[in-house]
């Protein structure tokens, strides 16, 4: 039903929101404590707020340097350091979490005994953050694990598991809106909220998202070419080749939300390779390329490190790189036969 106001707006007075979504989901559990509930209302919560902080950066003075380095030896932003700082507040206020693992800090963060739970995140609170300042979309990428330890202090290997191990994964989009893509366990599908400032909710507008079977768009860093194995230079350039079928286009924004999101909607690959100078690829394992391939394997599609799938490495530090290859089936397939060959 809807209703419609002196000025023609049309509203939905029986939105899905995300948090209704997330409650609709807990039903289906029987012996659901509602603890996950809670930490994803923490999640949406610190996202909003890093949203706020996106769309006011140029007026805030939040562009620009804070002056430190982080554990990767980039250069920290200032909104690096407020979104990391939300997500760390937000999640341990929600007494669910025991373990948070952040791209910003060098070691585990261990949650005070007092506020514990049973739950461990790796996150990454804003992914793209070099394309700050030129206003380019970027993101925030979470996946949330169960503690595997007995109660007490948590132990590394509580952080340390394999992505097939996620309990629930997602990313955040500042981009021409700001959307959370979702996806609260296997088999469940993957789902898409856009925000709608108006009510301050953001809203299902992604049912079950699939990604294509095969797609038209390759996306890779064509700068470290001369650093490609043979296999990643041969599929490139067949991409291109116009006596192979039509050629693929190009698309790198260097933000891997943006670039994986448009991947899910539109197919094709993404591809970050190892490299001469990187022979472990240059993106983080846990709280980058799991999360990312837990998406997109939930949607239909495929992930791998070039030999295996990325679900299926365990990580042996927090802070692991990996080479990667998601995206649409079939490209993803063919892209490592010219790998194997």
């Amino acid at each position: 039903m809807f209703i419609e106001d002196m000025q023609t707006q049309v509203f939905d007075s029986n939105a899905m929101t995300l948090t209704r979504f997330v409650l609709q989901e807990q039903r289906k559990f029987k012996n659901a404590t509602g603890d996950l509930s809670q930490l994803l209302n923490c999640i949406q919560t610190a996202i909003k707020a890093i949203g706020s902080a996106v769309r006011k950066a140029g007026i805030a003075k939040l562009h620009g340097i804070a002056g430190d380095i982080n554990v990767q030896g980039e250069e920290v932003k200032k909104l690096d350091v407020l979104s990391n700082e939300l997500f760390i507040n937000m999640l341990k206020s929600s007494y669910t979490t025991c373990m948070l693992v952040s791209e910003e800090n060098e070691n585990v963060i261990e949650v005070e005994m007092e506020k514990q739970g049973k739950y461990v995140v790796c996150f990454d609170p804003l992914d793209g953050s070099s394309n700050i300042d030129c206003l380019v979309s970027i993101g925030s990428i979470f996946s949330i694990y169960r503690r595997q330890t007995s109660d007490g202090v948590p132990a590394l290997q509580d952080a340390l598991q394999p992505g097939n191990k996620i309990v629930a994964a997602g990313y955040a989009l500042y981009g021409s809106a700001t959307a959370i893509v979702l996806s609260l366990g296997s088999g469940v599908g993957v789902n898409g909220f856009t925000y709608d400032p108006a009510i301050g909710e953001f809203i299902l507008t992604d049912v079950n998202m699939q990604v294509p079977e095969q797609g038209k768009i390759y996306s890779i860093n064509e700068g470290y070419a001369a650093d490609w194995e043979d296999g990643v230079h041969n599929y490139i350039a067949a991409k291109k080749d116009p006596t192979k079928g039509k050629p693929y286009g190009a698309r790198y924004v260097g933000s891997m939300v943006a670039d994986v999101h448009r991947t899910i909607k539109y197919g094709g690959i993404f591809l970050y390779p190892a490299t001469k100078s990187a022979p472990n690829g240059k993106l983080r394992l846990m709280y980058e390329c799991n999360p990312m391939a837990y998406l997109i394997i939930e949607a239909g599609g495929l992930a791998s490190n070039g030999q295996i799938s990325i679900l299926d490495i365990v990580p042996q530090m927090i802070h692991e790189r990996s080479p990667i290859f998601l995206g649409s089936k079939k490209d993803v397939e063919e892209a490592l036969s010219y790998l194997q060959k």
